[in-house]
This record gives structure tokens, C-alpha cells and sequence, in this order.
């Protein structure tokens, strides 16, 4: 086809986007929502929602993408918006989580990760419009577009007990703008899943501020290895693992088979169609068998540094199934807790520490916030209720 039939029918498909008919108009660029969002609130007092928006370019022209707003449906005010430089930090082409770019080139697709906070007390939507402005390549038009219309699940989300107990304890990586979790999607069975949506990977420091304290390379030279790890609820175990030794810590091993990324673990059934993993237990440390029933407060198992892990470290999350990788992960919220401060400096000085041994640079909350029901958000200090092991 000539240049010009293409720029033809290009203009024909725009002139169609803004028709008034009775069918939908003709969206060159597709979206829709890869799991329906869930809220939950954080350790801010805020409710959260965190999902994955699926954009198609089905075009021969690249797009870049101006702005996202996304809309409560019923009243059509916006919640979020999105220019384009937020765009770009979020919007990952074949959703990928180490590329970001606000451009998918002609017939790419790519996924948005997305983060509404609503304002504290602000009521939680039934459901979501999105409104995308997008320039196509060689026409000066922006191009507005009304897509992926989602519901929104505003129920309580499950109510756990602590995983651990006693204080300092970090919540890394964890909801709702850090990419190792919030951005894990892996392809499998034919299709993208995000397992690790509201995954944490718990570690602990000492009265220094410090992750681990002598030789890099030891397990037991960090805080919280071998931790006694308890079961959140009464449950079931439906799968567990020991046998895996512990890798030596300062970066991932190399060549994992995927069915050992977990390490040693214990999935628990806690009901409702809930599931919990527990991730890189300490080897030889499992309290339980598949098949076991436990009550909330067992301790199942010890922390340790087993599977696809770099430092010892507790990795819990929550799903819709049993499975650990290909499954979806909902939101969850511990009963009580306490938050004593905040690494505010963010995830390199996270990083920083765990593999230097220097302190992190914290926030302290005077006095400490006192929690129920809600989620530590990432980065936060923790004290659980109970004697320290």
C-alpha cells in the first residue's frame, strides 16, 4: 500500500474514533484491565488500589502516550492523572519491569502499572473509565479515548495475624510503588500473572539501624535469620517444602531451576479461596507437612535464605490459589501492628545497606502509629504484638 492509502486510512480510523454512532468508536489503541482491582487500606490511612492496565497499539505508526486519567466511573471525576513523564516511569513495553517508555511501536502492546491512593476518608469507587490521549506518529492531532471500563472489589480483604514477632522488622519491596514485586509479571501457561502484586519480603534490623552486622557471606550474620515463622490464621498446609540448602548471600544464584525459586515453603489455606505463601524458609527448619492443620500463632518454620534469594529474608504473600507463580496476588491487611518509622530514602538505601552492612537511613514516628486492619506500606518499620524470639 502507498504512503498515501496509508495516511488515508489513518485518517479515515481517526475521523471513526470521534464518530457519534451507536457502536463504540474505532480505538487504534486498545487497553484493558489484566485483573480487577482490589482496595486496601495502608498503613497511611489511605485506601489503595493497584492494578495493571494492558494497552495495544494496533496500528502501523508508533504512539506515545500524553496522559491517563482515571475516572470514577459514576461520576467521571478523576482519581489519578498521568502526564507524561509519569507515563513513561510506568508504562513497560511487553511488560517488562527493567523498560518503561510512554512510545509502543506499531502493533506493540505494553502495560501500565498503575497506583491510585485515594485521600483519606475519600470513598472507595464501584468502578473505574480510563481516559487516554495518545499522539500517533505523523499526525499533529492528539487522539482522546475512553477505554477499560473495570469494576472495583471494595470488600474487606483478609484479616492475618503476624507473620513474625516482636519489632524492627522491614517490609521490602513491598505495596505500592516499588517494581520487584508490583511489577513481577511472568508468563506462564499462555498467560501474564502478577502473584507478588502485595508481596513483602520481610527483613529486620538491629538498634543500629543495620541489616546484618559481620561477614556479608554469612546467613547468620543477618538480623533475621532463623526467626521463628508463624503461621497468620488457622489453615491448612497444601503444599510444603524443606531440603534446600541455604545460598550464600550478595546475589541471586545463578541457573535456579523455576521450581526452586521459592526455596523451602509452606502454603497455607486459610479459607475463602485465600492462600499464603511463606518463601525461603531456613533448611530443615519446617514444623509442618502437607496435609497438617495449624492455628494462628504455630510457628511453621524459621527464616532463611533458601531458593531465589540474595539475603535471608521472609517473602509472604497472598493469593487467589495455591499455585505460587502462575496465580493472582490480592491484598491483605495484619490485624494489629505498630510502624516506628520509615526508610524514606527509598530502595537504594534499602539495597544499600543489605549489602554493605551500613544503617538505613530512617524516619522515626514519635510516637509509633498504632495499626489495625491495614497493610504496612513499602519500606516501613514494624513491631508485631508479642514477646521477641
Amino acid at each position: 500500500m502507498s504512503l498515501a492509502r496509508h495516511l488515508l486510512a489513518f485518517a479515515w480510523l481517526l475521523a471513526a474514533a470521534s464518530a457519534q454512532a451507536a457502536d463504540p468508536p474505532v480505538t487504534p489503541l486498545l487497553g484493558e484491565v489484566m485483573a480487577v482491582p482490589r482496595a486496601v487500606r495502608g498503613s497511611d490511612l489511605r485506601q489503595h488500589l493497584v492494578y495493571e492496565l494492558r494497552f495495544a497499539n494496533v496500528t502501523n505508526r508508533s504512539v506515545t502516550l500524553t496522559r491517563i486519567a482515571v475516572l470514577d466511573r459514576a461520576s467521571g471525576a478523576a482519581v489519578l492523572e498521568m502526564g507524561p513523564d509519569a507515563i513513561a516511569a510506568r508504562l513497560s513495553p511487553g511488560g517488562g519491569r527493567d523498560a518503561t517508555s510512554a512510545t509502543l511501536g506499531p502493533h506493540q502492546f505494553g502495560v501500565a502499572f498503575l497506583h491510585v491512593a485515594l485521600a483519606e476518608g475519600q470513598p472507595v469507587p464501584a468502578g473505574l473509565l480510563h481516559q487516554v490521549d495518545a499522539s500517533f506518529e505523523g499526525l499533529g492531532n492528539i487522539l482522546g479515548m475512553r477505554i477499560a471500563t473495570t469494576g472495583v472489589v471494595a470488600t474487606p480483604p483478609p484479616v492475618l495475624g503476624p507473620p513474625l514477632r516482636g519489632a524492627g522488622y522491614v517490609a521490602g519491596d513491598g505495596c505500592c510503588d516499588s517494581v520487584r514485586h508490583v511489577r513481577a509479571l511472568l508468563p506462564l501457561g499462555g498467560r501474564q500473572h502478577l502473584a507478588q502484586r502485595f508481596a513483602i519480603d520481610w527483613e529486620r534490623i538491629d538498634d543500629q539501624n543495620r541489616l546484618v552486622v559481620g561477614d556479608l557471606r554469612d546467613v547468620r550474620s543477618y538480623h533475621i535469620f532463623g526467626d521463628p515463622v508463624l503461621a497468620v490464621a488457622d489453615g491448612v498446609v497444601v503444599e510444603a517444602r524443606d531440603g534446600l540448602p541455604e545460598q550464600v548471600p550478595g546475589a541471586l544464584p545463578a541457573g535456579l531451576p523455576i521450581e526452586q525459586a521459592d526455596g523451602n515453603y509452606v502454603t497455607l489455606d486459610i479459607g475463602g479461596g485465600t492462600f499464603v505463601l511463606y518463601a525461603h524458609l531456613r533448611l530443615n527448619s519446617l514444623r509442618v507437612r502437607t496435609g497438617d492443620r495449624v492455628q494462628r500463632g504455630d510457628q511453621i518454620g524459621e527464616v532463611g535464605n533458601s531458593g531465589n534469594s540474595q539475603a535471608p529474608h521472609l517473602h509472604l504473600q497472598v493469593t487467589d490459589s495455591p499455585a505460587s507463580l502462575a496465580t493472582d496476588g490480592i491484598p491483605y491487611v495484619f490485624d494489629a501492628f505498630f510502624v516506628t518509622a520509615v526508610n524514606e530514602a527509598g530502595t537504594a538505601d534499602f539495597d544499600r545497606a543489605e549489602a554493605t552492612g551500613s544503617p538505613m537511613t530512617l524516619t522515626p514516628r514519635n510516637p509509633p502509629l498504632r495499626l489495625r486492619d491495614a497493610l504496612p506500606l513499602d519500606l516501613s518499620i514494624v513491631e508485631f504484638p508479642g514477646a521477641p524470639p
